[in-house]
């Protein structure tokens, strides 16, 4: 499709996903229509520099997301989970259903032609097998885009690699997270997540009524933490927190982690490449962008000399 003088509306367009898709889509000649609450915010005045419309809406706000719609061709929709930065304390796995929902709903109203929605690797087993809530946040989402009957496209990227880029799993200068160590671990870049959404919207006659699993590599955490090590020149060790003590804070966590040691994202990774031949694998992550922003980040913390 030729996007010259098309519009594809981006939701949540401040955040990780959000950024990456308007870069793709503005790259390969859309014009984007960016929502965020905070159109004054630094983020949001980075995407103008880079040419992209900011508009005002909120996700809670049906009708702000209808206006912001108003004769645009495509529509991409995120939604953040619990727990995730920027949401406030009390966001729940059904503020999320709830605004995935809206954005659905206001693509409807205005007749959007082609409706790309983020879910996340797995949800399409919902019924086989317990999921964690966050994929059970997001098949909700799905059924709901599926019975409006919206021309959509939906993407089941797993973890993302940014993941390893702050306190989410660096800490006391060592990488810290509940997966066991030794078991493989699915990760997708997200800059190649955006390069698959504007693919998407590109091609429609191939992509819309399509659901895709999304990976680029498949790593264990000893080796993720390796692979961090030698990339910044730097002991990075591999620190595994207690499950039991992830259960005393926070019950869903702690199943989720138990559920990607025990079952995984399992999506095809020669299957994603053969969409998107270039999408990065971990270690030409780090040398493109991830080991700056380690190493940026491992700057910022102070030494303790413990690794826990």
């Amino acid at each position: 499709m030729e996007p010259t003088g098309k519009i594809v509306v981006v939701v949540g367009a401040t955040g990780l996903q959000g950024r990456a898709v308007t870069r793709h889509l503005l790259s390969d000649g859309w014009q984007v229509r960016a929502l965020t609450r905070d159109p004054d915010g630094t983020p949001a005045k980075d995407l103008v520099s880079a040419g992209a419309q900011i508009v005002r809406a909120q996700m809670e706000d049906v009708a702000s997301l209808i206006a912001a719609a108003d004769g645009a061709y495509g529509m991409f929709s995120v939604q953040p989970t619990v727990g995730c930065p920027g949401t406030a304390p009390d966001f729940s796995a059904d503020d999320e259903v709830r605004w995935g929902i809206n954005v659905a709903e206001a693509a409807r109203a205005a007749d959007i032609e082609h409706f790309v929605f983020t879910s996340v690797a797995g949800a399409d087993r919902h019924g086989s097998e317990r999921l964690p809530r966050n994929l059970v946040s997001k098949w909700r989402i799905e059924q709901h885009i599926a019975a409006l009957g919206l021309p959509a496209t939906i993407l089941r990227p797993v973890s993302f690699m940014e993941n390893f880029t702050d306190a989410y799993a660096l800490q006391d200068r060592a990488l810290a997270t509940a997966l066991a160590p030794e078991v493989p671990q699915q990760i997708m870049a997200v800059d190649d997540v955006g390069f698959v959404a504007a693919l998407a919207f590109s091609r429609p006659e191939d992509w819309i009524g399509r659901e895709v699993a999304l990976a680029g590599d498949e790593l264990a955490p000893v080796q993720i933490a390796a692979a961090i090590e030698n990339a910044l020149g730097r002991p990075l060790p591999y620190v595994r927190i207690p499950i039991a003590a992830i259960r005393a804070l926070r019950e869903d966590f702690a199943f989720a982690n138990e559920w990607l040691n025990e079952h995984g994202y399992r999506a095809d990774i020669t299957a994603t490449r053969r969409i998107h031949p270039g999408a990065m694998d971990f270690l030409t992550w780090l040398e493109r962008t991830g080991a700056a922003q380690i190493a940026a980040f491992l700057a910022t913390q102070p030494t303790t000399g413990r690794h826990a």
